[in-house]
């Protein structure tokens, strides 16, 4: 087929008007499932500290009818126990002519980035939380380092070849050999959480990981009635694993090291603010603004015993 000859098209027009969306998609994950589960607490020094306790292992306790006490047993002193806070910041700076420009998807250019900011502030908590680092008094020159979970780890852990835990408060556990997830670490790790009094209910893992304890065999035994023409249901995956010792809900991590799995206890971990997440307006030097989304916080874990730690897994 043709047109007919001289017809005018869009092709040679000028004064067509764009089509812009007012709606702009966003595909970045938000979702911070450790921060969500634990607990938040406030502290009021960049170094915090808290105490640690345990019961003496179970005896045979029996005594004497009319028995006199001669000796007593030594007290056992609590282990205090610290962590720092961690200043963590985003920052943008806008030219004041875009406040007054008709712009699609948006009708304030500065209340939109200091929402992105807001959400990628929070993105950099939870990565930092589940890192493996060190904690750092800091100094003028060298910032602060709250000590991430991977570090505090010690006692329920199952690791590769050439892993270690981490030796002392100031460094990182080493990581080993990479290897695939079974669910015989699973199990010896939630059982040695349970001798330590643990009571776990959480297996925060990455993707892989997450797939791979979807194929553990006992999701085989799964299976949903189908009645009539209706559609069926395919189960291929798993969200709550039944233990020996309680019910673990199994939760994929976008921002944890792909290569760990953690067994949690949530109410043993928590959020220790000093400073709460804000908005600060830098002062103007010029014909834009300047603004800044700050917070200042640390890990506080309350007893590692009752945490567990799957380290060095394949990631693919």
């Amino acid at each position: 087929m043709a047109i007919v000859a001289n017809t005018f098209t869009k092709y040679s027009s000028i004064g067509i008007r764009e089509e812009l969306s007012n709606v702009i998609k966003n595909i970045s994950p938000e979702d911070t499932p450790f921060q969500s589960n634990i607990r938040s607490e406030s502290v009021s020094n960049t170094y915090f500290e808290w105490q640690e306790d345990s019961l003496s292992a179970a005896s045979v306790n029996a005594q004497l009818d009319g028995d006199d006490i001669s000796s007593f047993s030594a007290v056992t002193p609590t282990t205090r126990v610290g962590n720092y806070t961690q200043i963590m910041r985003k920052d943008f700076v806008l030219a004041d002519s875009l406040e007054s420009i008709d712009a699609a998807g948006r009708k304030s250019e500065l209340s939109y980035n200091l929402a992105k900011v807001g959400s990628e502030l929070k993105r950099d908590v939870e990565f930092n939380l589940l890192s493996n680092q060190g904690q750092a008094a800091g100094s003028t020159t060298v910032a602060r380092k709250s000590r991430g979970l991977p570090a505090w780890i010690s006692t329920n852990v199952s690791k590769g070849t050439g892993g270690a835990n981490a030796t002392g408060v100031t460094a990182a556990r080493t990581d080993g050999t990479q290897r695939a997830m079974t669910e015989a670490m699973l199990k010896s790790v939630v059982q040695s959480m349970w001798n330590e009094g643990g009571k776990p209910s959480m297996v925060m893992v990455g993707p892989h990981v997450k797939t791979v304890i979807s194929g553990f065999s006992g999701i085989a035994g799964q299976r949903f009635n189908v009645e009539g023409n209706k559609p069926g249901t395919i189960i291929g995956s798993a969200d709550i694993y039944v233990s020996d010792f309680g019910n673990l809900s199994i939760v994929a991590n976008r921002f944890s090291r792909a290569r760990d799995a953690f067994v949690l206890d949530p109410e043993l971990c928590s959020v220790a603010t000093l400073r709460p997440i804000k908005q600060v307006k830098l002062a103007k030097t010029g014909d834009a603004e300047k603004r800044m989304v700050i917070t200042e916080l640390g890990l506080k874990v309350d007893t590692e015993k009752g945490l567990g730690l799957i380290a060095d897994l394949s990631t693919s």
